[in-house]
């Protein structure tokens, strides 16, 4: 499965991309704002090859790529999970390498992962987490149109102290809305 952006391509992982996942989910520079990162590659690739060869309409993975004609460089992960199932809530993750960043490619990542939480998963709302010093994140969460709805208090023990955890969504209705706006 992929789907296209103007600028990036999601495609759903596969074998071929776990060396690039175990370097991305193992870089500690990369997950800076995270309480853990995974430092062993092996449980890492396990994981993820567990999670390729099981057939699950709860969870997915895409490995984000460049989409111009000559490169389709691997660049970052967008990941989607249902939240909560019954109640039609799913949650977004992404991560880009540090020298793509800047150039709105988490930006597109993430709203393609929208558009498909919306358009093909029958979401009711969408959830996104950070950690409250990562500003980046949260820049780019209300960038695509998510909303801080609240803050979880001491959430994530951090850099050895207690850390509040920021909680965004967006709406069906709001994603529907905001897409007429722009066309």
């Amino acid at each position: 499965m992929e789907i296209h952006g103007e600028k990036v391509i999601l495609s759903k992982i596969s074998t071929k991309d776990l060396d690039f996942i175990c370097m991305i989910e193992s870089d500690g520079n990369l997950w800076c704002f995270e309480e853990s990162v995974h430092s062993d590659k092996q449980a890492v690739r396990e994981r993820y090859l567990k999670k390729i060869n099981e057939d699950t309409t709860k969870s997915f993975d895409f490995i984000v790529r460049l989409a111009t004609e000559n490169e389709k460089t691997h660049i970052g992960i967008a990941q989607i999970w249902s939240y909560i199932d019954y109640r039609k809530s799913w949650e977004i993750g992404f991560a880009v390498l540090p020298e793509y960043s800047g150039h709105g490619y988490g930006s597109e990542a993430a709203q393609l992962l929208l558009d498909f939480a919306f358009n093909k998963l029958n979401a009711h709302k969408v959830v996104g987490m950070c950690n409250s010093k990562n500003i980046r994140s949260a820049a780019l969460m209300k960038h695509i149109g998510m909303s801080k709805e609240g803050v979880f208090k001491e959430e994530l023990f951090w850099n050895n102290q207690w850390t509040d955890q920021y909680y965004f969504s967006i709406l069906e209705t709001e994603f529907l809305k905001k897409k007429q706006v722009k066309n």
